[in-house]
């Protein structure tokens, strides 16, 4: 490649992310503003509050199990953090990053709460990477699982058809497997990217891995399908989560905002009103965002103002001049 196009490619690379993001948001201000919604008002108030409760406690019980996966990362870093501290700062972490994007509480937050805790900056990158590798793991084999056997249903206009989202779960099943394959049978214990590596886990702790990782996905799955009421099916329901879930990373969108209500209006908006699943899906959001958020500030706040008699205590007395 020449000079010139690979100036040219580290541009695209750059303005394409953006402009991505730009074309959603802009396609979400256009159905925005077409949605009727005194009607997605009076949806909402239909929901029970049996619904809400159910979906609220799912929610903490998700938020559980996603924290779970970093205790894989403990296990294969061989750090000491103690093993509630260690689910208390993924769970943490966790509602930051879905409310406010990855750098902040995927990386940023989840960073500085560990480092405080005595890891060092390349163990809590592994452990982080070791939950990113749990968390997709599980979806590819649930979204390959979904697309293969029960394709959530996509306008005309939307391409794949039917057989290349079945080719999709296929080629992501295959993903799956080939991991798991390459955890047990791999004589090489370690991965090696741009000069870092990581351990690979060995074949129990690899499908342990795959267990946590899909029973995670399949439990907001579970949400959004109980704040449906069971009019909608629960593979459906699935399928439209796992692309919207899709959609919002690659539009880099924090939080997904408007991405996820746009994925499930069009892949669920033949079975129901659209203001019907526009509420079920800003009533998931309030669950499984706004709840654990509210929680997790508080818990932050503690975190940080019991920081701070520690670091005062770490500094040197002033020392008077002779």
């Amino acid at each position: 490649m020449s000079p010139a196009a690979q100036r040219a490619w580290r541009w695209f690379k750059r303005i394409a992310p953006w402009a991505l993001a730009a074309l959603v948001l802009a396609l979400v201000v256009r159905q925005a503003r077409t949605v009727a919604w005194p009607e997605v008002w009076r949806a909402l108030q239909a929901l029970t509050l049996a619904q809400g409760f159910t979906a609220a406690g799912l929610a903490l019980l998700s938020y559980g199990l996603y924290a779970s996966f970093d205790l894989i990362g403990r296990r294969l870093t061989g750090h000491t953090l103690s093993i509630p501290r260690t689910l208390a700062t993924a769970a943490i972490s966790y509602a930051f990053n879905l409310n406010f994007g990855a750098l902040v509480g995927g990386f940023g937050l989840r960073l500085r709460l560990y480092m405080r805790g005595g890891l060092s900056a390349p163990t809590v990158a592994k452990v982080i990477a070791h939950s990113m590798v749990t968390n997709w793991l599980g979806y590819l084999w649930v979204g390959g699982a979904v697309l293969l056997f029960a394709p959530p249903r996509l306008p005309e206009s939307w391409v794949p058809g039917d057989l290349g989202l079945r080719a999709m779960g296929a080629a992501m099943l295959a993903l799956a497997l080939g991991y798991l394959a390459l955890s047990t049978w791999s004589r090489q214990r370690e991965l090696s990217w741009r000069g870092h590596t990581l351990a690979l886990p060995g074949a129990r702790l690899a499908a342990l891995q795959a267990l946590l990782g899909g029973a995670s996905w399949l439990l907001i799955g579970a949400i959004v399908w109980s704040l449906f009421g069971g009019r909608i099916d629960y593979p459906a329901v699935l399928g439209a989560l796992l692309l919207a879930a899709v959609a919002g990373v690659l539009t880099h969108v924090p939080a997904g905002l408007g991405v996820l209500e746009a994925v499930f209006v069009a892949t669920l908006g033949g079975r129901l009103p659209a203001t019907e699943v526009l509420a079920t899906v800003l009533a998931y959001r309030a669950a499984y965002y706004l709840l654990p958020l509210v929680l997790a500030l508080p818990a932050y706040a503690w975190s940080e103002a019991a920081a701070r008699p520690r670091t005062a205590a770490a500094q040197p007395l002033p020392t008077k001049g002779i």
